[in-house]
């Protein structure tokens, strides 16, 4: 077989000049594609056989009992989508319609309206899909049977930019739980490290299942309400990060200490200790050590740095401090001179994103994070302004100079919460998670196909070190694949 996919060569692979990869929030794959034709999704198989529904239904807490109905929105109860939503607990346990119910029902939250966040954590997120059966997540989700929804997403532009392209039906989410840990894994393969947290930032588990401890005071059913924990924190028992920590450099969700130093955290409030960058190879490191051009770009970050009102701020731009991961690596420290000058060269905003897509002057390697209310995340924003914010992106990119030796990646970095339908591989502690979607979008990139092949975030660290040739990163999984099938190349 050729060194580099069916049909290609390594000389193809550097006809590829320029990556960009989008990085979206918080949808699995059956949320945003399960109808897409030929895909593995919810009503059909990849071979076009009609799926088993008997085979999604979900159980109750007790990992036994069948649910009748699907749970309410525990998480919607006493706020303005109680009502809207009430629909869902008189569902058959079964995925269902979120804008448009089936069967005539009065219930549906249209695509333009958010709907409220789903917990998606570390643990959790392992307790709903039960070794590979993917049949708790109703029972371990503080949304209830919203888990279960999906859309038809045949009319949002990024579908028709996955029929004119390739579309991967077997991508899986870097790493379980949500998107701090993820994001790290996009860019490392690695989990941080807290080794010294304090006590009241660590989970505790059953030592016998290593599951999240249950509060006494949990409903026993999920038909009763949401689970109750009795410490489900950031940090593992053995020091690893898992769940949301606020990075130690600015923008941060933790505003600098009175009188400190303004491009820091407040030490005091427990930010994410600056991780060490020779020990934690990132793949902007492996990159630099090779000369080759890098940028991370996100929406409001120059804003997010001069005007903390932005971050967290759900009327706005809405910035996400959590979604930057080279912020938290002791080689972008703000407060030394080298730290300030890779700052410069490596973190970009929006505008300057557009900028260099206009002027045909991107890097080599692209990364771009939207800003809250245009990623997509439920909770926060919805899924039509997100999707035509990224789509617009692409056809920026369609014209700019450097198309036509570009790759695009568009992707997703976790689940949200959502239920997907298939088994996530075998791979290490910390993940894979469920399917998430992907899109690769370039000249080079197959035609109305569907990949069925199986990556996860992983191998988008794996496609840029073997174009690049680019020394690799120890996380990187072995049996993931390096998209090689989404290409083909005219010879």
């Amino acid at each position: 077989m050729p060194a580099y996919g069916a049909g290609n060569t390594l000389e193809d692979l550097n006809k590829i000049k320029n990556i960009v990869v989008i990085y979206a929030e918080n949808r699995s794959f059956d949320n945003l594609y399960g109808l897409f034709p030929k895909a593995n999704g919810i009503l059909n198989n990849a071979d076009g056989t009609a799926t088993n529904l008997e085979n999604f239904k979900q159980l109750d807490r007790d990992g036994v009992s069948v649910l009748p109905t699907l749970p309410s929105v525990w998480n919607a109860l006493n706020t303005p989508a109680q009502e809207t939503l009430a629909f869902v607990s008189h569902l058959p346990n079964s995925p269902f319609r979120i804008e448009a119910a089936p069967g005539g029902l009065s219930g549906g939250i249209a695509a333009h309206k958010a709907t409220p966040d789903l917990v998606h954590r570390f643990y959790n997120h392992q307790m709903q899909i039960n070794g590979g059966k993917n049949n708790m997540f109703a029972a371990w989700s503080d949304a209830g049977g919203l888990t279960m929804g999906y859309y038809d997403g045949a009319s949002m532009q990024m579908w028709k930019l996955a029929q004119q392209y390739t579309l991967a039906d077997n991508f899986f989410m870097g790493s379980f739980g949500g998107s701090f840990l993820n994001h790290f894994w996009l860019v490392c393969a690695c989990t941080p490290r807290y080794f010294n947290a304090p006590e009241n930032l660590t989970s505790q588990l059953e030592p016998q299942t290593n599951r999240l401890a249950i509060n006494s005071e949990s409903p026993n059913s999920a038909l009763l309400g949401k689970p109750i924990y009795v410490r489900d924190q950031s940090v593992t028992t053995d020091g690893y990060a898992i769940n949301t920590l606020q990075p130690s450099y600015q923008p941060s969700g933790i505003a600098p200490a009175q009188n400190g130093n303004q491009q820091l955290a407040d030490a005091t409030k427990n930010p994410l200790p600056p991780q060490d960058s020779s020990q934690l190879k990132t793949i902007g490191d492996t990159l630099s050590d090779k000369a080759i051009n890098w940028a991370w770009y996100a929406g409001s970050f120059n804003t997010a740095l001069n005007d903390r009102n932005i971050i967290y701020n759900a009327n706005g731009a809405n910035f996400q401090a959590h979604h930057q991961p080279f912020n938290y690596f002791s080689r972008f420290n703000p407060s030394t001179s080298q730290g300030a000058i890779e700052r410069k060269q490596h973190f970009k905003d929006l505008s300057d994103f557009e900028a260099d897509i206009a002027q045909g002057i991107l890097p080599a390697v692209s990364f771009y994070k939207p800003q809250g209310n245009l990623n997509q995340h439920p909770g926060y924003t919805d899924v039509l302004s997100g999707d035509a914010h990224i789509a617009a992106l692409i056809a920026q990119l369609q014209q700019s100079p450097q198309w036509k030796s570009m790759a695009v990646i568009v992707t997703y970095d976790e689940n949200g919460g959502f239920w997907d339908h298939v088994t996530p591989p075998t791979g290490d502690r910390w993940g894979p998670g469920s399917r998430v979607p992907t899109i690769i979008i370039s000249p080079f990139a197959k035609k109305n196909y569907v990949d069925h092949t199986i990556y996860d975030t992983t191998s988008i660290i794996k496609f840029i070190t073997k174009r690049f040739k680019l020394a690799p990163l120890s996380g990187v999984r072995e049996q993931a694949g390096d998209l090689s099938n989404a290409f083909e190349f005219a010879h």
